[in-house]
């Protein structure tokens, strides 16, 4: 099994997060990490390329003498890669031509926003009642899109009118966006809801950054890669002597043979360090693009100017080489991951892909040049709809192990055969009978299914047809945050009828 080499870095991040913080002019909400990897026998190869790339820049290192992220500036990113010169263009291309197919990447876009929204609503939870995280992302979004100040301010000047600011913003964004209701009517409908359940928010606790997401994500990409040997490093931060707060949050989200290291001292750190300074930069460009700016802009569609489309053929192949690299190579599932509020990542992952439809930079010229910031706002549109009703679903997300042919075990460790045919029916006698029902669910075909504890023991049983709508709104009730299981079921079969009632 091969041993893989992984090196993190982190972009746009607070080191403490308070009302000069979000206030500041370059302040950017999302946290930005990025994790790149190899397997160990590769290494060498690739630190051999990447030592020629800094060498051709030498001119461009910095007083430490490190070729950093920081070389590139915020404002050459304008508008994405359309306002990068010649120079700058191939920098970038020539950094993106040492990853290839086999090279893992990992990255991580997290709402500061959203960290203190979480923290003001942490008594909220998913029932069938209220989808909190729906409450939460429409929070996170109004405080990012709109930036209300008076609200920001008192997260901390004055705590305790905190619920009352929010209240008084709401009622006065739904009453703006009266004057473009084609446009707001969603986003009244759901500040109106809002405000229904805004009467029992807890005091606001201290507000530290919580560095713990990133690495929840990077250690479910390993399960998913079925990656075991690894070693993770670190870009050293804090004291010599002492554990940052970092590495312990990596410890927490259980990673192991985790250090730290000097970037100085190692070129897979610095690699970290200009992935998580593109893809950044990037990201903020288009917010800023994005974004409102102004009260009087609230109620207007925003799109990208004609500048973003304006690509030469270097310009627009950078966009291609990232879009594979992102999108297309070591496809995993949790190879880019995000908080409940993650407009900005599907934005950027969506004109990555945008961008690497066109075959030439030509065509964008040719297929109405003006209207392509139209066009790219209804594709984003649309992948932001499709993010946010998979969003809806409460359903845990299971990675099958394939390394057995015949089956793989749920959740609840029972064995579940892909050839659901193998799977034995529950037996259920004339009369009633109670068993201890671990979990319900349903295979791809829309078979129910149950696990039961016998002794114990977890078994996964094929439930009758009859029993099919009952299995399906206990599925539905899971879906929408009220997991009814484990409980104790009382399956009764009656004249050939079956039911099943929950204790």
């Amino acid at each position: 099994m091969d041993t893989y080499k992984f090196y993190y870095d982190e972009s746009e991040h607070s080191r403490k997060i308070n009302y000069n913080t979000v206030t500041a002019p370059n302040y950017y909400d999302n946290f930005v990490t990025v994790v790149v990897g190899w397997s160990k026998e590769k290494e060498k190869e690739v630190f051999k390329k990447y030592e020629e790339f800094e060498n051709k820049y030498a001119d461009r290192k910095d007083r430490n003498g490190e070729l950093k992220s920081t070389t590139l500036k915020q404002k050459k990113f304008e508008c994405g890669f359309a306002s990068l010169d010649k120079t700058n263009t191939q920098f970038i291309m020539d950094f993106l031509s040492i990853f290839d197919e086999s090279t893992k990447l990992y990255f991580s876009v997290a709402s500061k926003i959203e960290y203190l929204v979480l923290q003001l609503f942490i008594g909220y939870q998913n029932n069938f009642i209220i989808d909190a995280d729906a409450v939460k992302y429409s929070i996170t979004k109004a405080l990012v899109a709109y930036r209300p100040q008076n609200v920001i301010k008192s997260i901390y000047d004055n705590p305790e009118e905190f619920v009352e600011e929010l209240k008084r913003f709401f009622r006065e964004r739904i009453e703006c966006n009266r004057s473009n209701m084609s446009l707001k009517e969603q986003e009244n409908e759901a500040f109106e809801n809002i405000l229904y359940i805004l009467d029992d928010i807890s005091a606001i606790p201290e507000l530290q950054w919580d560095y713990r997401m990133p690495f929840s994500g990077f250690a479910k990409y390993l399960r998913e890669e079925q990656i075991k040997n690894y070693a993770l490093i670190l870009d050293k931060e804090g004291e010599q002597n002492e554990a940052s707060r970092t590495i312990q949050a990596a410890c927490e989200m259980g990673l192991s043979n985790v250090t730290e290291e000097n970037s100085k001292d190692s070129c897979g750190l610095r690699m970290a360090d200009m992935m998580a300074g593109i893809i950044s930069k990037l990201l903020k460009a288009l917010c800023d693009e994005l974004h409102y700016h102004s009260i009087a802009e609230g109620t207007e569609k925003k799109l990208l100017s004609t500048k973003w489309f304006q690509l030469n053929e270097a310009q627009l192949n950078l966009y291609k080489k990232l879009y594979k690299i992102i999108c297309k190579w070591d496809n995993a599932w949790y190879k880019s991951y995000a908080g409940i509020y993650s407009d900005d990542l599907v934005c950027f992952i969506g004109l990555l892909g945008y961008m690497a439809h066109f075959e030439n930079a030509e065509q964008l010229v040719n297929e109405e040049l003006e209207m392509q910031g139209e066009y790219f706002n209804g594709y984003v549109c649309q992948q932001l709809s499709d993010y946010f009703n998979r969003r809806r679903s409460k359903l845990p997300i299971d990675l099958i192990d394939k390394g057995d042919e015949e089956y793989f075990l749920n959740r609840r460790g029972a064995k579940v055969y892909f050839d659901i045919t193998k799977q034995p029916i529950l037996q259920i006698a004339e009369g009633s009978q109670m068993e201890m029902v671990l979990s319900v669910g349903m295979d791809k075909s829309g078979i129910p299914l149950i696990t039961i504890s016998n002794d114990g023991n977890p078994i996964c049983y094929r439930l009758p047809e009859e029993l099919s709508d009952w299995a399906l709104m206990a599925v539905g009730m899971a879906n929408m945050g009220e997991n009814l299981f484990p409980s104790q079921v009382v399956f009764t079969k009656k004249k050939n009828r079956y039911f099943a009632d929950i204790l």
